[in-house]
Order: structure tokens, then C-alpha cells, then sequence
């Protein structure tokens, strides 16, 4: 028998003293995090919200299978939130869907959650009425015509379904259930909301696709509530890729088991602090780069300098060669030469030991800036 098909469904508890602490714990966190972001002023939390943004979308995707391309999120997040970072990139529509939703639910947290909101989510997530190659129902609950909605794995005719969601003829009394309580004054700390409404929603599942990806910005939705701020210093969605096997498992110990899930909030809870504590390294990296520029104020840069100094800066995947310098700045190989020539006289990027067509390059930081 799943969860919700338990007579007094969907009235969800938890042993109070078992989280207690590691609730106080995760508050106290959450305090310490926000008020050395203040100190920080405006523009190094707008640059520390952009990184952990991009973060949070490319992770929650990645839960899902998908891989989106970092710049391109990087872009898209940065000209929603009215920054300059250089040229603008192409960006795909799957990249665009899933910025505006994470975007709405920590920018406007404030706002209800409607299911005309959660409908306007679902189509920016699957703007070509597919998920895949197969046509879904987009901006409304499943239907009977999609069969049911099972979690399953395993070869074909060995099939092992790990979970089956509730019938679509439930989903409009369901989900005005959780979006009454959801918008509800609460005497319910808002941090153990987020992690309610996650469980909530997902057991529900009145999505064809993305139900992971919209639990998740609800929930990130809610801890913007709890801390009273649209800025984000931390990505929740990092943090349950890094403990994805354990996520699962939980999720669905849990919609097999009674309407006790404090195994549930424990996990979450856990996991939240996993994230503020991994922000440090975010926080440091920010910091890195605000430093690197400081200390080099009055200095001459080209724009391809700027904007290959600043992917270094926010985390470059691989090796920098002359030929990607080439490519990412849409310059010849002849002028990338010249670019990075120029550096390495300036002692600003150093040559890695290979040679030949295999020479990299790093960027050279003073001893008192690291990037891990």
C-alpha cells in the first residue's frame, strides 16, 4: 500500500524530538550564511546568486539525465537579473524553461503558488509539447490517456516498479489539497515546510515529466520564505545530485511505509546542511574573483581577455588551449596567440609543462587567492 492511499492521507507527522536539533542546527547555518553574504555589499551577492543559480539549474537537470550547457545558463540567468558578464550567448529553449522557473520561485517567493503557476512552469520546462521524442501533456495534469504513472527500472520483462503514482481522476482534488496547505499560514517551521512540500508534491506526481525538477523549485521555493530572501547562497539541487542514490532510496522508503516520514526530514535536513556548508567553497571562489580584478585595477584587457580570465575564474571545464581560446572568443588562432602571449609576459596565465599542440594554460593567482 502506498502512502496516499492510507485512509488518513495526506496528514503527514514527524517525531518532533528527532529533528529538533538538527533543525536548530540548519537555522543557525542558514543565519551565519545570510549575514556574511551582507557584509559583502550588493554586487559580490548578486555575483555569489548568479553562481549558485547556475548551479542549481544544471544540477536539478542533471538529476533528470539532462546535461545543459554552463554558459548558456550562466547567460540566461545573468540577463534576467540585469547582469553584464559579456557577449550574450544563443541559448536554447530547454536552458530558457527551466532559468524562468527556478528564477520565479526564488524571485517571487513571496507570491502564491497557483496551479496557473505550476501549469506556466510545466510549459517553460517542455516548450515543444515533448518530452523526448514522445508528446505529453503540457501545462496540465496527466491524463488517462498517458497510462499509469509508474517509477521503474530494470530490463524490459523484468521491469521492477519502484513506485506508482496516484490516478490522474485524483490529481485536481490532490493538488488543491497541497496548494491550500502549501499557501496556509503555518505555525510549521518553514524549513520543515519545504521538505514536506517536496515529498508532497512528488508522491503526487501530477505531471507527465519534470516532476522532480518543479518539486524541487518548490521546495527551493519555500526556503526562500524561511530566510525571507530572493537571493540564493546555496544550491539544494547540488547537493541531492551529490547524495542521489540515497535520495531515491529514501523517497521511496517512504511512499511504501506510513504517514510517519521523519526518516524523510531527517534526510533533508542533512542534506540542506551538507549544501550551506559546501556554499563556503562558492563563497571563496567569489571572493577569488573579485580580488583577481581588484588587484589587477588599472590594468589593460582586451575583451577576450576579460572574457576567458572570467570563465577561469568561474570554474573552466578541461584545459585552456589556444585552439578553445580561439573558439570561445570566435577569434583566429593568430590572435588568441597574441592574447595569451601577452598574459603569460604579464605573469597572469602560466604555461602548463606539455608542449607542442598539447600546451595549456592556467591562470596565474597571487598566494593569497586559491581556487580549490
Amino acid at each position: 500500500m502506498y502512502i496516499y492511499e492510507l485512509k488518513a492521507w495526506p496528514e503527514l507527522t514527524w517525531k518532533q524530538g528527532d529533528v529538533v536539533d538538527l533543525l536548530a542546527e540548519v537555522r543557525h547555518l542558514q543565519g551565519r550564511l545570510l549575514g556574511r553574504m551582507e557584509a559583502l555589499g550588493f554586487e559580490l551577492r548578486e555575483e555569489a546568486t548568479l553562481q549558485t543559480l547556475t548551479q542549481d539549474v544544471i544540477k536539478t537537470s542533471e538529476i533528470e539525465g539532462e546535461k545543459l550547457d554552463a554558459q548558456q545558463v550562466r547567460s540566461s540567468i545573468a540577463r534576467r537579473l540585469g547582469m553584464d558578464i559579456g557577449a550574450a550567448l544563443q541559448i536554447d529553449r530547454n536552458v530558457e524553461g527551466i532559468v524562468e522557473i527556478m528564477l520565479d520561485a526564488t524571485r517571487k517567493y513571496v507570491a502564491p503558488l497557483t496551479q496557473e503557476r505550476l501549469f506556466a512552469w510545466h510549459a517553460a520546462l517542455f516548450p515543444t509539447g515533448r518530452s523526448g521524442m514522445q508528446r505529453i501533456t503540457v501545462g496540465g495534469w496527466r491524463t488517462e490517456v498517458s497510462g499509469p504513472m509508474q517509477v521503474v527500472s530494470g530490463a524490459i520483462g523484468r521491469e521492477w516498479v519502484h513506485y506508482e503514482a496516484p490516478s490522474p481522476d485524483r490529481l485536481k482534488k490532490e493538488m488543491a489539497r497541497f496548494l491550500k496547505w502549501f499557501n496556509a499560514p503555518s505555525e510549521t517551521d518553514p524549513v520543515i515546510k519545504s521538505a514536506l512540500a517536496h515529498f508532497w508534491f512528488v508522491t503526487i506526481h501530477p505531471f507527465e515529466d519534470g516532476n522532480g525538477r518543479i518539486a524541487r523549485a518548490i521546495a527551493d521555493m519555500m526556503l526562500a520564505r524561511s530566510e525571507k530572501s530572493a537571493q540564493r547562497f546555496y544550491s539544494m539541487s547540488a547537493q541531492i545530485q551529490r547524495e542521489r542514490k540515497e535520495y531515491y532510496n529514501v523517497l521511496e522508503s517512504c511512499q511504501k511505509g506510513t504517514l510517519d516520514i521523519t526518516i524523510w526530514i531527517e534526510w533533508f535536513l542533512n542534506c540542506l546542511k551538507h549544501a550551506i556548508t559546501a556554499s563556503e567553497k562558492l563563497l571563496e571562489a567569489v571572493l577569488v574573483k573579485a580580488n583577481f580584478w581588484k588587484t589587477h585595477a588599472g590594468e589593460s584587457f582586451n575583451d577576450r581577455q576579460r572574457t576567458i580570465i572570467n570563465r577561469l575564474l568561474d570554474g573552466f571545464e578541461g584545459k585552456l588551449t589556444s585552439s578553445k581560446w580561439a573558439k570561445l572568443t570566435k577569434c583566429s588562432q593568430d590572435t588568441a596567440l597574441r592574447d595569451i602571449s601577452d598574459l603569460l609576459n604579464r605573469q597572469i596565465l602560466t604555461k602548463d609543462e606539455a608542449g607542442g599542440r598539447s600546451t595549456s594554460y592556467q591562470l596565474r593567482l597571487p598566494k593569497s587567492l586559491t581556487i580549490d
